[in-house]
């Protein structure tokens, strides 16, 4: 499972290492002894040598990486974990720079991959075969690892979004679980007047909630052509989101609980925060985080922008992209398809993770799972469903991490000052417009 991104303090390094992304990189230098499987058909399971470096945090990767070995003992990888997000693109960006140290595979969030796919730090893995493997996966991620006629990554998961709720919570408060944003404000209104310590929710203003509420919303506010782009935050999607959640926020309806943290945890357990509208990664992290929560937890289709609708959007996941810079191109997409189009896509999904793949979201096995947690719902059933309602057309700008990294300079005032969200959403274009245009992007 791979969280959303949350945002982080701007460093020098940070905007040093980002400044990368219009920079044509090449070399790189991986292990001597690797060797490339010749020809130019995939090899048979067993058939595979040579070594690989996989440079990922995600923690089901490592019973993958030990099922390839056995079932390849001619292969060897070495699993690092350089960093989780922001801190391994920084580490990677260096080493790009630098021309040495290369991985010859990292694990590259969503939001993330057109920086390192416009710096040509990324092999396009069209011609290794990844172009077979359309219709594998779901819209949003497919969609996500292309970018214009190449295919940079193979998706590894997904974060459709649902509403996760205690269900105790909204009893005692004798409300209806919210199948609207409108009906989501009059429940929160509700909640904390039955109970003045309990909220719908939390929030004090993330990157990727935002975004991904303005997905859902059917806004459009980055337009990417190569390295023209376009931001807009005066779009109908934003306006939308901006416009409800400012009144959450003028009507102090959210706590000010940053996620993650063990207050946020806390809150969760103890009925304090209601509702988690997140990605489809999060029923392992209220299992292993929430112990006091088991039973007490649903989960619910996303509360919908208009009466009837289906949409929904992606909140967090990640790829697994091949270095353009790796000696062992081949044998580290045959890797990265085991991993995320293979066997290894079951043994992630055993260990936790929610899939990319159709063939895995559309099994009765899966979405017939029957998860304790939840006091023996069928959470697939809904998280299936919301993976195929996400909205199509969303992109993210080729600097997403640097624009993620200075949200809450701008939008995040909202939440502690007069500023409104409409004004903060303004602040975050100018300044990510502004850095666009420095790094050399047409910005309109």
């Amino acid at each position: 499972m791979t969280p959303t991104f949350r945002t982080v303090t701007r460093t020098a390094a940070v905007a040093a290492a980002l400044a990368l992304a219009l920079t044509a990189c090449g070399g790189g230098d991986t292990k001597d002894d690797a060797t490339t499987p010749a020809g130019g058909d995939t090899p048979a399971a067993g058939g595979l040598s040579g070594s690989l470096t996989v440079w990922a945090w995600e923690p089901t990767l490592e019973k993958v990486v030990a099922d390839f070995e056995t079932a390849n003992p001619d292969v060897d990888v070495e699993l690092v974990n350089a960093g989780t997000g922001n801190d391994q693109y920084t580490a990677l960006q260096n080493a790009i720079a630098a021309g040495s140290g290369v991985p010859d595979v990292g694990q590259i969030e969503y939001y993330a991959l057109p920086q390192f796919a416009l710096g040509e730090s990324l092999a396009d893995l069209g011609p290794l075969g990844a172009t077979e493997l359309d219709g594998t996966f779901t819209p949003g991620p497919w969609a996500a690892v292309k970018q214009g006629e190449g295919i940079y990554g193979l998706p590894m998961d997904s974060g459709p979004m649902a509403l996760f709720y205690n269900k105790d919570v909204f009893e005692k408060a004798g409300v209806e679980v919210p199948t609207t944003w409108d009906e989501y404000l009059e429940a929160a209104r509700a909640i904390h007047k039955a109970d003045p310590n309990a909220y719908i929710a939390n929030d004090t203003g993330d990157a990727g909630f935002a975004t991904s509420m303005i997905w859902q919303a059917g806004g459009q506010p980055y337009k990417v052509d190569g390295t023209t782009v376009s931001i807009d935050f005066t779009d109908p999607g934003s306006t939308k989101f901006a416009e409800l959640w400012q009144k959450l926020i003028d009507e102090d309806l959210l706590a000010p609980i940053s996620s993650w943290s063990d207050e946020w945890y806390q809150g969760l357990g103890n009925g304090s925060i209601a509702t988690l509208t997140i990605g489809a990664w999060m029923p392992a992290n209220l299992e292993s985080g929430v112990p006091a929560g088991k039973g007490k937890w649903q989960v619910a289709q996303m509360p919908q922008w208009e009466a009837g609708g289906s949409a929904t959007a992606e909140n967090g996941g990640s790829s697994l992209a091949v270095m353009k810079a790796s000696k062992n191109a081949e044998l580290a997409y045959e890797f990265v398809k085991y991993a995320n189009a293979g066997e290894g896509v079951q043994t992630r999904i055993d260990g936790g993770a929610f899939p990319a793949t159709t063939a895995e979201l559309n099994s009765d096995e899966f979405k017939n799972k029957e998860f304790p947690y939840f006091g023996g719902q069928k959470v697939n059933e809904v998280l299936a469903q919301s993976a195929a309602d996400v909205v199509e057309g969303w992109q993210y700008l080729p600097f997403q991490v640097y624009a993620n990294s200075v949200f809450n300079d701008n939008v995040g005032q909202a939440y502690v000052s007069d500023t409104t969200l409409v004004d903060g959403l303004a602040a975050w274009q100018k300044a990510s417009v502004e850095y666009g245009k420095q790094q050399g992007f047409t910005v309109e």
